[in-house]
């Protein structure tokens, strides 16, 4: 499969007094061409902060410490600004985490779907309007004129998220990287939602970097998984062999902590512990605290680096959950 964005040591720190916190710790991440790539961990892994580096938006006080990010080939934080502006939104969009929080309040929701539009397309506004018109309605929202109209608080959580989707679809970009995008909403909603960037994928061969925790939602929609602890990327391999066999601990831990299907008959499982304090982490494994796996190489040697399974995938373990990794 054709590359079309690659990360490469990508080490984001946040730093107060005299703490650091690696929200990211050297990140190495690839994604195909038409490709859905889901990112998964438990809440503060470094999942968001990984996808705002990928668009240098990290927020203050945090800060890129080194690493590249390729996007067909050239480095997005080595070049210029404008070159990154010109890319942001019309090459690579951005579905964020909270659909009502994400949109301007007031600010009516045609004006902040054309203003992506007229940023990047030197078009009139009756044609900026019927961009924006068609794009909220390829989301369902049939009604356009009236929504265009409305403003955030007018509508409803599964209408904004639909929004976020038009706006970020609108100029038909090469890689959409979707932040929880079915967060807060309900069963029905989310089905349709996972519906509409499945069909966007399939017709327009857009590639989506997906972040999750919903485990359903990731067996649904990816094509592979990058599991993250602790800044890290622990474990990567195809949606199947991830869910089918686990190599890393955690991810093993994960899986047997999701909700059973309906029908199925085991019994829930808790993680035990909690997630490390990223500013205190020592050269050990991270999970070390929490591992029923855990052997003496794991409490004497250095955080072990990914290698390659039998599958095709990759973990970061001393003592894999099978023999195969």
């Amino acid at each position: 499969m054709e590359e079309i964005l690659r990360i490469e040591s990508l080490t984001v720190a946040y730093r107060e007094r005299a703490q650091v916190a690696r929200a990211c710790d050297r990140v190495t991440l690839s994604l195909g061409r038409g490709e859905t790539l889901a990112l998964v961990g438990e809440s503060g892994s470094g999942k968001t902060t990984a996808a705002l580096a990928v668009l240098d938006l990290v927020p203050s006080p945090g800060v890129i410490e080194h690493g590249r990010v390729l996007f067909e080939g050239i480095d997005l934080l080595a070049a210029d600004e404008s070159w990154r502006r010109s890319v942001r939104g019309r090459r690579i969009s951005m579905i964020f985490q909270d659909a009502v929080s994400g949109l301007n309040p007031v600010l009516n929701i045609g004006k902040q779907v054309e203003e992506i539009v007229r940023t990047h397309m030197s078009v009139t506004k009756t044609e900026s309007r019927r961009m924006a018109a068609e794009a909220l309605r390829r989301q369902g929202l049939w009604d356009a004129d009236r929504i265009m109209a409305a403003y955030p608080h007018q509508l409803s959580g599964g209408m904004c998220q639909r929004v976020m989707i038009a706006i970020a679809t609108v100029l038909r970009p090469d890689i959409i990287i979707a932040d929880e995008p079915t967060s807060s909403l309900d069963v029905t909603v989310q089905a349709e939602i996972l519906h509409e960037l499945n069909e966007l994928r399939r017709n327009l061969g857009i590639s989506i970097l997906l972040i999750a925790h919903d485990l359903g939602v990731v067996a649904r929609m990816a094509d592979r998984v990058a599991v993250m602890y602790a800044g890290r990327i622990i474990e990567t391999g195809a949606t199947t062999d991830i869910f089918s066999a686990p190599a890393h601990p955690y991810t093993a831990a994960l899986m047997a902590a999701r909700p059973p299907a309906i029908g199925e008959r085991r019994t829930l499982q808790v993680i035990r512990g909690t997630p490390p304090d990223l500013a205190s982490l020592t050269g050990e494994c991270a999970f070390l605290p929490r591992c029923p796996k855990a052997v003496s190489a794991c409490r004497t040697e250095p955080w072990p680096t990914l290698t390659a399974t039998s599958a095709g995938g990759t973990v970061a373990c001393f003592n894999p959950m099978y023999s195969g990794a």
